[in-house]
């Protein structure tokens, strides 16, 4: 709590080392990869830019990124071509590293928390690491559910996560939703596809089904590569970083309304993180266009895109440089029901250990009290549900 909010932090990261995945995963992965070793990866720099000294921690790793912002050699702006250098790490936007290990340990995580001011954090959870074999996905994803429903029982009001479900492995992807979807820790649902893969595709019915009898919400997270558009991206990091979040998070907003996803399930809530809102406002009335002007939705949908964001059943974490303009801005339009916290701990964007607190400077701006207790707390309990 801060000034007497309590705070809801609706978009962080985890992930878990090699070395502490080992004592979950289970005899068929074993048979499955029998060299499993030969698939690690080191760590050598963390979540904000912390470079880490040997002997350092590993992750399994089965393929190389697809294309993408984050694995493309970097082409300086106004220049050829990429430049014979190394690529560098973002800029770490706050004043301090996060504690080592709140990535992956709980106990760091909640001294951070408690620092910043924080009463609970969703945590975001790796998807999947590019396993040929769809069996050893998902044994993989498992294996994370398994860790996860472990270090969240250390504090389970206060720690929680969501299920990543593959397209690649629908009977297990439902499996692990109907084992956890009950959890004290699991408030989503998070759905990769491979890509060009869509996200409204009817043979993904199952997974948002089970989403919804389990009371879990549907989470969009982008990520740095196999975003649309990465193909085209010029090999800038700058173009990419800007670009890929957002533009993602459309996409994914687009196909789920024009789909008649909220109608088809009409218990099911929806969400986007760390791609920002401002351009959210814009989105909506484009699309409200867009659906009588292009059409190729759905034709039964019961109301406009715009109706549907603003229905009390979408919502999206902010981005703080974003700004208390742009969220009266927001608000004027598309109402006060629909924006989160989210500070993207422990990446390097996060403005640890001040991210509440430059939050809150908002009130200096005009955003109310009213206001500011619903970004902070009751959107994504709304949300993610009572914690």
């Amino acid at each position: 709590m801060r000034e007497g909010f309590k705070t809801y932090d609706s978009d962080t990261h985890c992930s878990v080392a090699a070395e502490q995945l080992k004592d979950y995963l289970s005899p068929r992965l074993h048979e499955l990869v029998p060299n499993l070793e030969a698939h690690l990866s080191p760590v050598r720099v963390g979540h904000a830019g912390e470079v880490y000294d040997p002997p350092t921690r590993n992750r399994y790793k089965f393929t190389d990124t697809v294309g993408g912002w984050g694995g493309e050699a970097p082409r300086v702006l106004g220049e050829a071509g990429p430049r014979n250098q190394e690529r560098h790490f973002q800029t770490f936007m706050g004043k301090r590293f996060p504690t080592h290990g709140g990535n992956e340990f709980a106990e760091p995580r909640l001294k951070d928390m408690d620092e910043e001011g924080v009463d609970v954090q969703m945590l975001v959870p790796y998807g999947p690491n590019g396993a040929e074999n769809p069996e050893v996905e998902y044994e993989l994803l498992a294996a994370q559910h398994r860790w996860l429903d472990d270090i969240t029982s250390t504090a389970p009001n206060r720690l929680k996560s969501i299920l990543i479900a593959s397209s690649r492995d629908m009977e297990g992807s439902i499996r692990e939703i109907k084992k956890y979807g009950q959890s004290s820790w699991a408030v989503g649902v998070q759905v990769y596809t491979p890509l060009d893969y869509p996200i409204d595709h009817p043979d993904l019915a199952p997974i948002f089904t089970a989403a919804q009898d389990e009371g879990l919400s549907i989470v969009h997270h982008s990520f740095a590569s196999g975003y649309p558009g990465y193909r085209d991206m010029w090999n800038s990091p700058f173009l990419g970083r800007t670009a890929s979040h957002p533009w993602a998070a459309a996409r994914f907003i687009g196909a789920i309304i024009g789909a008649g996803m909220f109608d088809k399930y009409p218990d099911l809530n929806f969400g986007v993180l760390e791609s920002g809102f401002g351009w959210l406002p814009h989105w909506a009335v484009r699309m409200d266009d867009q659906l009588i002007y292009v059409g190729y939705c759905n034709e039964n949908l019961k109301y406009k895109p715009s109706e549907y964001i603003k229905s009390g059943r979408f919502f999206c974490s902010i981005e703080m440089h974003e700004g208390p303009e742009m969220v009266k801005m927001f608000t004027e339009l598309l109402g006060d029901n629909i924006l989160m916290l989210g500070t993207d701990y422990p990446h390097a964007e996060s403005r640890f250990p001040e991210s509440v607190d430059r939050v809150l400077e908002w009130r200096k701006t005009g955003i109310s009290d009213d206001q500011m207790r619903k970004i902070l707390w009751d959107n994504a309990v709304a949300f993610y549900g009572e914690p």
